[in-house]
């Protein structure tokens, strides 16, 4: 499972020193020209193919959802970039645009089962590496310009190049992808670079977006042409308005192609998205309760029991839920730069895991909401290693491995030193709403004689530094998903010490890359499983990461003029009110004046709301 996140130079000079207040041009200066279609394949498709598709399935979106409105979101910083690879592209705003791609094909939220995309029949190849694929022909393009197979084998091309400097995907698309068949405008195949079982194969393997080929033009500025244009893509919303710093926004495609297609209708409502930033958390809560952000994360424990109270939710404006979901679970922990001494020495790495009380954390701070992460990947069912429990809290065993490395002598303020260097280390992290937690973990850990050393920074400044692999310890989460856990992009050797990677702690070992290239070329789902465990202890035992909390629900709050679909969200859902991914709610606008109209009058819409979904738990 791929973690990871998807002009010309007068005008990227021009957009530095005009003013924020300017809007971004979105249209590309120069096109390639001249596209001849690729050849088709000289091999006929194979004739014993089994074509399959999924047209079965319950529905998930509610009928009664209706079209229109503005949903208003915010984020901490403005991205560093709007292109889905190369440098910069894996931050935290990543997220909102890879949703503008779809891939060849889906996985429904409840039943997990594979269900029409891109792609409206599939069928698996003898070699168990290869999957066929027949295009829908309705599929468009965000311009308006058809889907075709020449996209497909156009991402071959794309995602190899050296002018994306994309190493991830330059490998990957090399050694895990090794080819894509056009045998026509719209049957096409794509063949992984190992076997695997049909479910992974098809879902994770094999399902890639294609990259239009008539909008990128491939060659050395590419990176820098491409920064602030996105690509057109195939799903519901497209870019429409970016003020550099200010925001970015999003329209609907009023007859986008998959509208009535039988898992798109009725999803994917309001009429526009626009996303400001707001760098303070708290700033942020002011515009919500303003009524000038829609909905707000709640997940924090502060939030929902002492920040979620007063008049606009005793009197019905703004309701609460807290909806449980059952997904593999972000990966959240302390990564440690192993390069950077003296977290090069493994009893240094173990003592800090030691010498941290996160149980202190969950019990005060999170208010007992949140449980201890046991180690990388948890929630893959069978590939979950249940044997691993996180160190706990050892202050003694924290000072023996402390001075069995050499840390033995304690200045004035207890610190640990050798050979005149104090044991500092510094926690770098991008969310100021974590400060107190990270509080208590430094004043634990000073028990033991280690400073630990607080470094704040913006969203985007934080994940640009852990990504050129210029941190101590890294404080962040990687989100889960997938059939399977994903070990080359974070414990290969081949990322290590390589900025723009996803392997963060620089871990290399050669045993370690032995059994992720095992891991990658097996079939058998057993074998794979007793691997993923044996990864799993092997990175345990290393020190490299420190598991912090797992969190199996989302909480959140809303402006009661935001309805909730029968169920309110789905199994697979990371938030409820998620408008590129789910894309189940609707606005009612009507609802909205009248809630205004209520607000100014100070006459209540309801009693409280507050709800507590455990259909998933």
């Amino acid at each position: 499972m791929m973690l990871r996140v998807w002009l010309v130079l007068s005008l990227c000079l021009a957009l530095l020193a005009c003013s924020s207040e300017q809007e971004t041009s979105l249209v590309p200066a120069k096109l390639p020209q001249d596209l001849q279609p690729y050849p088709v394949s000289a091999t006929p498709l194979p004739a014993e193919l089994v074509w399959q598709t999924n047209d079965s399935d319950p529905e998930f979106a509610d009928p009664r959802a209706v079209r229109g409105g503005t949903l208003r979101e915010s984020v901490p910083s403005f991205p560093l970039t709007l292109r889905l690879v190369g440098p910069d592209s894996n931050g935290s705003f990543a997220g909102y645009m890879r949703a503008l791609s779809m891939g060849l094909v889906d996985v429904h939220p409840n039943t997990l089962r594979p269900i029409p995309a891109l792609a409206t029949h599939w069928a698996f190849g003898a070699d168990h590496k290869t999957v066929y694929f027949r295009l829908d022909p309705d599929a468009r393009w965000s311009d308006g310009k058809p889907v075709t197979a020449d996209d497909f084998v156009f991402t071959l091309e794309f995602m190899r190049s050296k002018h994306i400097v994309a190493p991830f995907y330059n490998d990957y698309y090399t050694t895990q992808l090794t080819d894509v068949i056009k045998y026509d405008d719209h049957t096409i195949a794509v063949v992984a670079g190992n076997p695997k079982p049909e479910d992974e194969l098809l879902v994770e393997q094999v399902n890639i977006r294609p990259v239009p080929r008539h909008f990128h033009l491939l060659d050395e500025q590419w990176v820098r042409n491409y920064n602030w244009l996105p690509e057109p893509g195939t799903a519901a919303y497209r870019v429409s308005r970016v003020r550099k710093g200010k925001f970015v926004e999003f329209e609907r495609i009023a007859d986008w192609w998959a509208n009535d297609k039988r898992y798109y209708r009725h999803r994917f409502n309001p009429d526009r998205i626009h996303v400001k930033v707001v760098r303070d958390n708290n700033v942020a809560w002011q515009y919500f309760e303003k009524g000038e952000l829609d909905s707000f994360g709640l997940t924090l424990p502060d939030f929902w029991y002492n920040r979620a109270q007063g008049e606009l939710f005793d009197k019905g404006y703004i309701h609460k839920i807290w909806f449980y979901n059952s997904v593999p679970q972000p990966a959240q922990a302390l990564w440690l730069n192993m390069n950077s001494p003296p977290l090069d020495d493994r009893r240094v790495r173990v003592a800090l895991a030691h010498a941290l009380d996160f149980d202190k954390v969950i019990q005060t701070v999170l208010h007992g909401d949140y449980s201890r992460m046991e180690t990388h990947n948890v929630g893959y069912g069978d590939y979950d290693n249940k044997g691993i429990k996180p160190r706990a809290l050892d202050l003694p065993l924290a000072v023996r491995y402390l001075e069995e490395a050499g840390w033995t002598t304690l200045d004035s303020d207890g610190i640990r030193s050798r050979n005149g260097q104090r044991l500092a280390l510094t926690v770098s992290y991008g969310r100021p709403e974590h400060t107190e937690r990270l509080v208590i973990l430094k004043e634990e850990a000073k028990k033991a004689g280690i400073d630990l050393q607080l470094q704040l920074l913006d969203s985007s400044a934080f994940t640009k530094k852990v990504l050129e692999k210029n941190h101590q310890i890294a404080s962040l989460g990687w989100s889960g998903g997938g059939l399977s856990p994903e070990y080359w992009q974070f414990y290969h050797s081949d990322n290590a010490n390589k900025p723009q990677t996803n392997n963060i702690t620089n871990f290399a070992d050669p045993a370690m890359d032995a059994l992720v290239d095992q891991y990658r070329a097996e079939l058998s789902k057993p074998v794979r499983v007793e691997l993923a465990h044996r990864m799993e202890q092997m990175l345990f035992d290393s020190g490299a990461m420190i598991p912090t909390f797992k969190v199996p629900y989302t909480r959140e709050a809303y402006w009661a003029w935001i309805k909730l679909p029968t169920g309110n969200a789905t199994r697979t859902s990371s938030a409820v009110i998620d408008a590129m991914g789910n894309g189940l709610f609707w606005i009612d606008v009507e609802e909205k004046n009248r809630i205004r109209a209520l607000r100014r009058r100070g006459e209540p819409l309801s009693a409280p709301v507050t709800i507590v979904d455990e259909t998933w738990k």
